[in-house]
């Protein structure tokens, strides 16, 4: 097989990226490479928590069923100092960088626009806001509407066309935010790697959007950043585009790292590792939908009725790296907190903080709390440490206070599995595939292509 071809895609604060992973696959191999970094907010409890995840919900779950990149990411998963993982991309002739917001859950690459109504000018990242304009870009072109991608943009927004005959689109979010602004065709760049030979200054049209309008709290400057960078699965996600070209495989992968100050990974392309396990993915849903079939605690199948994981109707699970907890429907939520419970009151003292199921404790959790299992349809599990499902709350006389950080989702019989769970694995997202996959042993192979970026 020729060697693997990897494109980096912009930079992370901090971080120059050079990096070879264990990659493979049909083809040459090749892929695109980003950087990703958190930045953090300290000091939110977990209501505050569920709150930011509610928002994030009300916008996805309120819309309609209908050679490998790799990033270094900094930061830390946790939530108690809530972030958002960004990159930054490289827009237009010449080129300009821009911050945007790592979004599993959308599809579109979109930035704000020169000029744009209710854009932040400020960000309390401590990062200087940019705003696109083609008319400074020698390569930019506008899409106009009956242009067969300006169809594409419809599978992902509300579009329209504009008197100027330009393909306009509006996205409206769950928590009444929304932004609106028109296509456009221009360069991102990237570096290609071949073996072990960088070659700067690649690049390939992409459409994204150009946001002239944004309300509610895309509009605050205290997590502000210049747009969002959306990886699902619909014709203009970047990943489908580059991929129509050749450019990279159709599949992506995440590895976020919970210990040793947080930090990993975000790869497109096609990983080879015999470790990873997969599970389908739910055919024609908008989102990461996965056929959850029972959960287990050490080693004991909970007594859940199988219409809570149903994949159809107002059932399902969801894997959304921009979710920072994690959410079981009721019905699956009591009997799992029940059996933590009783598993472990012979070595710690239940209680409740805040509403929350608390534990207080003097011993490591890793030597009281027991496994848990999340078993998906094709026989993959995934496999849980009491890190996986605990959040360390304060102390008290000594004692730590560990809350379970799966909470129960309000008027929503679905699933949903974020950042808590996600932590310290490879998440593969093969969508040529269609199938979703992780691996059984994470640490070294996250440690392993970690230290890669160094090379």
């Amino acid at each position: 097989m020729p060697p693997a071809r990897i494109l980096v895609v912009g930079a992370a604060l901090f971080l120059s990226v050079a990096v070879g992973v264990v990659v493979g696959g049909e083809g040459e191999g090749k892929g695109l490479v980003l950087s990703l970094e958190r930045v953090t907010h300290e000091g939110m409890g977990l209501s505050q928590l569920r709150h930011r995840d509610r928002v994030r919900h009300g916008r996805f779950l309120q819309q309609q069923t209908f050679g490998v990149v790799d990033f270094p990411v900094q930061g830390t998963y946790d939530p108690y100092l809530v972030g958002l993982y960004f990159t930054r991309v490289k827009l237009g002739t010449p080129p300009k960088e821009f911050y945007v917001q790592i979004d599993t859950g959308s599809d579109v690459l979109w930035v704000s626009c020169n000029p744009c109504n209710g854009c932040p000018t400020s960000s309390g990242l401590q990062i200087e806001l940019e705003f696109f304009d083609p008319s400074s870009s020698s390569t930019a072109s506008m899409i106009s509407c009956n242009d067969q991608r300006c169809a594409l943009g419809a599978q992902s927004s509300d579009s329209g066309c504009s008197g100027q005959n330009q393909c306009g689109y509006t996205f409206q979010y769950g928590d009444g935010s929304g932004t609106s602004g028109y296509y456009v065709s221009d360069s991102i760049y990237f570096d290609s790697i071949v073996g072990n030979s960088l070659t700067s200054n690649s690049s390939a049209p992409v459409v994204f959007g150009c946001s002239t309008s944004q309300s509610g709290d895309l509009t605050k400057p205290d997590r502000a950043v210049d747009g969002i960078f959306g990886f699902g699965q619909q014709g203009l996600s970047v990943i489908s585009q580059l991929s129509s070209q050749g450019i990279t495989p159709n599949s992506f992968s995440h590895c976020l790292k919970g210990e040793n100050g947080g930090g990993g990974i975000l790869v497109l392309g096609q990983i080879v590792e015999p470790n990873i396990v997969y599970t389908p993915l739910v055919p024609s849903q908008p989102h990461y939908n996965v056929n959850l079939q029972s959960i287990s605690v050490n080693g004991q199948t909970l007594n859940i009725d199988s219409s809570v994981f149903a994949t159809s109707g107002n059932r399902g699970t969801i894997i959304d790296s921009g979710t920072t907890l994690a959410y079981f429907a009721e019905e699956a939520y009591d009997p799992f907190v029940t059996a933590i419970t009783q598993t472990v009151s012979q070595s710690v003292r239940p209680l409740l903080s805040k509403g929350n199921q608390c534990y207080l404790t003097t011993s490591s959790i890793s030597e009281i709390f027991p496994p848990v299992s999340l078993n998906f349809a094709g026989g993959a599990s995934m496999i849980l440490r009491p890190q996986d499902y605990l959040l360390q709350q304060n102390s008290v006389g000594g004692a730590a206070v560990w809350c379970i950080g799966i909470q129960k989702i309000q008027g929503q019989g679905i699933t949903i599995l974020g950042d808590l769970v996600l932590k310290d694995k490879i998440v593969v997202y093969d969508l040529a595939g269609q199938r979703i996959g992780w691996a059984k042993r994470l640490f070294i192979i996250c440690e392993r292509l970690d230290n890669n970026k160094h090379r």
